[in-house]
């Protein structure tokens, strides 16, 4: 069609005729059709292949929206693949010297605490047909170079395959061995943030390419551990990384109440961010193996596992370029579906020893945060921080982690002249100064809890989102734009919203904009058309209310198992001292004016706007026991009371 037109405009400009000119614009528009009906299409095939991923999906839009340039030197030439397998099996070997120094002994001395004297679990369950067919279907299809074939069509021919993967999976549950082929790994080096120089190796993290169908049978041993860990409750209560109806969010939930609640009774608290080094990569094969032993594993099943950690070989791929294999002698690859729950596993007895000096901790994985509130001695309260930060230190380097003061952040939140506060802390012989503002698990909190950083945060993010999308606009059909505002974001207003219940209208208008400016470019209203018919149409709740609906749907996952036991504790049923009717309405207990002021927070803790949001639902909404229904009917009664229906 290109070149039709440009015949037709190079005889126009000799003739000169209307007839000619009525033909070049006639060929022009079918062209400029042509080109915006190919893009639709195209962009629509490129979105719904990256539907169920968010990080894809915001990489496919990123890079329509803006097309990579095609200058510039690649990583490949920077830094070859022998280079960064140097550099990364160097890092360890340097991090276990360093900790082997501080120890001055045998590492691993301090073990794993026995939880059980005798072996409990000394064999695994054989998986069927079904079962195969089930897991299958849950696998990432991310196809390894050392597959034989693409994984998506391993799963596409599952029903033809499932007999023979079952019996592969079976022999190594039995023999208690995973096959030598599967324990290679393709390392490929990601980049921590795009703002980095991908010239320097140490802005670079080793993510594990592993073999499709070792990842199929590690995700029938990570079923069957998960079970025997909660069957057991082995793990620690505060840990909620990587483990079933906990997450991120109910991590900071818990840890911003217990700040909150702290503060209002006028008390000034520290809290701590740990770093760690490489944590996944210098874990302790022996030290695992004896904390799994501990659990009560044995027999096959402890053979299993140390088939799996031992033996492992890995190579690193840049472009085109291998380099040559060397042997892991510690370490879980990233990137395996095992490796989470084994961290877990390793990282058990922090907690408890964190909690022997009083202070709290939440964890997520290796991200370990742990708080100590006081009303008075802040010589004393420093004191005792220091001590159990020097023991969280030792029991980490008899376990072959390496804890990183320089990354190690404090917050301290109250007044730091009123509580006699230094403006820093000496922390295992570095300075750390204490800061305004940190960064928790995606979330800024700042020394009042004010959450306006994490909020000017989001917006800034948001609005970079909207431009993107806005730009694809007119090469997307209705459903994909709506899928793209939903995942790249609304999604990040929701995170971690429930943080924001109770803030005041000049915090929350800017969250507000933004979804107004979403809902603006998913209908293509004007900018001076009233939003809220806009809103009910979409059947959107505004961004406060959205932040309750949140609050709603983690009381009622505590209440009915579906969360973690920190959040349940915090919610109690309500006690009369007569017998009443709404005794019967599972009313929760709203803390007494006693027990908590709130003055300067609005009722901002979890612990306290919970049971007020909850105990103003209807009393057939709070008597849902399913989860979906219970969601659906709590979304329409929001509504409601938001848009008068």
């Amino acid at each position: 069609m290109k070149q039709s037109l440009r015949r037709l405009e190079r005889r126009w400009r000799i003739t000169h005729s209307e007839s000619d000119r009525t033909q070049v614009r006639a060929q022009r528009r079918a062209y400029q059709v042509a080109i915006a009906t190919a893009k639709k299409t195209f962009f629509a095939a490129s979105i719904a292949s990256a539907e169920n991923s968010s990080r894809r999906l915001f990489q496919v839009v990123h890079n329509l929206a803006e097309p990579p340039a095609t200058s510039g030197p690649s990583m490949g030439h920077v830094i070859s693949c022998n280079d960064f397998a140097k550099f990364f099996a160097d890092k360890i070997a340097q991090i276990w010297e360093e900790v082997d120094s501080t120890v001055g002994a045998e590492p691993g001395r301090e073990s794993a605490r026995v939880l059980s004297s005798q072996v409990v679990w000394d064999q695994f369950q054989p998986v069927t047909s079904e079962d195969v067919d089930r897991l299958l279907g849950r696998v990432k299809p991310t196809t390894c170079l050392l597959d034989p074939c693409p994984s998506w069509l391993i799963k596409a021919s599952r029903e033809g395959l499932g007999d023979g993967l079952r019996g592969v999976v079976n022999a190594s549950l039995h023999e208690g061995a995973f096959p030598d082929p599967l324990k290679e790994a393709v390392i490929k080096p990601l980049l921590k943030k795009p703002s980095l120089d991908a010239a320097t190796m140490a802005n670079y993290r080793p993510v594990s390419n592993l073999p499709f169908l070792g990842k199929v049978i590690e995700r029938v041993v990570a079923e069957q551990l998960q079970a025997r860990l909660e069957e057991a409750d082995h793990l620690d209560p505060f840990q909620s990384g990587f483990r079933p109806h906990h997450g991120t969010e109910t991590a900071l939930v818990a840890l911003v109440d217990d700040l909150r609640r702290a503060r209002d009774k006028g008390e000034s608290c520290f809290l701590v961010l740990l770093d760690l080094s490489a944590a996944f990569d210098t874990i302790d094969h022996n030290i695992l193996l004896n904390r799994l032993e501990g659990l009560g594993a044995g027999g096959t099943v402890i053979q299993w596992f140390r088939s799996f950690l031992l033996g492992r070989v890995q190579k690193v791929v840049v472009g085109d370029e291998c380099s040559d294999p060397w042997a892991l002698t510690c370490g879980v690859p990233q990137g395996s579906v095992l490796s989470p729950m084994l961290f877990n596993i390793y990282m058990q007895p922090l907690g408890e020893i964190i909690r022997r000096f009083g202070l709290g901790v939440h964890q997520y994985a290796d991200d370990t945060q742990l708080y100590l509130s006081f009303k008075s001695e802040p010589v004393k309260v420093v004191k005792v921080l220091c001590e159990c930060l020097e023991a969280v230190g030792g029991w980490m380097a008899a376990n072959r982690l390496r804890l990183n003061p320089d990354k190690t952040e404090v917050l301290f939140l109250g007044d730091r002249r009123r509580a006699g506060v230094e403006d820093s802390l000496v922390l295992n012989g570095v300075t750390v100064p204490l800061k305004d503002q940190v960064r928790s698990l995606g979330v800024i909190l700042d020394s009042q809890l004010s959450m306006e950083a994490q909020v000017k945060s989001v917006s800034r993010a948001a609005v970079y989102q909207l431009h993107l999308v806005r730009r694809l606009r007119p090469y997307l059909p209705a459903d994909c734009l709506a899928r793209v505002v939903h995942a790249l974001v609304i999604s990040r207003l929701d995170y971690c919203n429930a943080l924001y219940v109770g803030l005041p209208l000049k915090v929350t208008r800017k969250l507000q904009l933004i979804q107004n400016a979403a809902a603006r470019l998913v209908t293509g209203c004007g900018r001076r058309d009233h939003i809220t018919p806009v809103l009910k149409d979409l059947h959107w709740l505004p961004v406060s209310f959205r932040a309750q609906f949140k609050v709603l749907v983690l009381t009622f996952k505590a209440l009915n198992g579906l969360g973690p036991v920190y959040l349940k504790e915090r919610l109690h049923p309500h006690r009369s001292a007569r017998t009443l009717r709404s005794s019967s309405e599972g009313l929760l207990a709203v803390p007494s004016l006693r027990e908590v002021k709130l003055q300067g927070t609005r009722q901002r803790a979890f612990s306290v706007v919970a049971p007020v949001l909850w105990n103003a639902l209807p009393s057939d909404v709070k008597a849902i026991n399913n989860y979906l229904t219970f969601r659906r009917h709590l979304k329409a009664a929001l509504f409601r009371e938001v848009f008068n229906m």
